[in-house]
């Protein structure tokens, strides 16, 4: 059997990678080793977070600080205790993983546009056509073990290719979609950490801004008639339920922004992984057929 003159023809054109992983990965860019189809590196993210960190604190101290209109802001995240700081840290290290996520789908999604299967009316995939289409895919990227898409296809057409069961290369489809979502799931897990962690940490600085206030509250009972005391001790009872409350406001409010943003990107990826089935079987499995070896 010979496979038709254009698809022939089409697989010689095709020489340089059309998407190279290697090159185009942003953290293999920034010297990281990049994380495999949307995980990231978190290293990377974490340095990243700490930069942010950084950048927010310098602002708060310069820009919102010295104003009166703004100052009690800035006190929410400079006079609250410990917790704000670590609070801040975990959120600007979610945040720097969605983002990396987000890039890296949109990468992945660039793959659905390319034809790794012959796209002519009268081509047939079978064990003896999987071979020329195994050798146009690794010319369409650099390597296909870091794309979604054509890990899943070159899996498929390479048992196609060995064994010659066409009745398994639709259940391989599936089993590899499977995996495929697993894995996706399983980036999320120290995302879904921080937005644990995040609120804990509020409810840690709830605890320590009640504890100061009460023992404030202490010294004020102790004060009896001295009006200048109990006024100074007054002023501690109302530190330490600042303390109690607005570490509690910023944690919360960081944990539901991650949590609404997660939540969008994992939309996002779950309809990415849909249109990955799609494709799969509008150009792999509607091209199978049975034939005379």
């Amino acid at each position: 059997m010979t496979e038709p003159k254009s698809s022939t023809e089409s697989l010689a054109a095709i020489q340089d990678p059309l998407l190279s992983w290697a090159q185009d990965d942003l953290e293999q860019k920034l010297g990281f080793r990049g994380g495999r189809f949307t995980s990231v590196n978190k290293l990377l993210t974490f340095l990243v977070a700490i930069l942010l960190s950084v950048g927010f604190y310098l602002f708060i101290v310069y820009a919102l600080k010295p104003y009166p209109a703004t100052k009690f802001l800035a006190d929410m995240f400079l006079e609250r205790g410990i917790c704000p700081y670590p609070t801040v840290l975990f959120f600007f290290w979610a945040v720097a993983m969605l983002f990396l996520k987000v890039r890296k789908l949109k990468y992945q999604r660039r793959a659905l546009a390319l034809a790794a299967v012959p796209q002519e009316p009268d081509f047939v995939l079978d064990r003896h056509t999987a071979t020329e289409v195994l050798k146009r895919v690794h010319t369409l990227v650099d390597d296909t073990r870091n794309f979604i898409l054509l890990n899943r296809i070159e899996r498929a057409l390479s048992n196609l290719r060995n064994i010659g069961n066409i009745s398994d290369v639709s259940n391989i489809l599936k089993t590899q979609g499977d995996f495929d979502e697993e894995q996706i799931a399983a980036s999320y897990k120290m995302v879904t950490g921080f937005v644990w962690a995040i609120p804990v940490l509020g409810f840690i600085g709830t605890v320590l801004g009640l504890s100061q206030a009460i023992s404030a509250f202490g010294t004020v009972l102790q004060a009896s008639g001295d009006l200048s005391a109990i006024k100074e001790s007054l002023q501690h009872v109302t530190a330490g339920l600042s303390t109690a409350f607005e570490t509690t406001l910023i944690a919360l409010v960081g944990a539901l922004a991650i949590q609404l943003h997660m939540t969008h990107i994992q939309s996002e990826e779950a309809k990415f992984l849909d249109e990955c089935n799609d494709y799969c079987h509008a150009h792999v499995v509607s091209k199978l057929r049975l034939m005379d070896n």
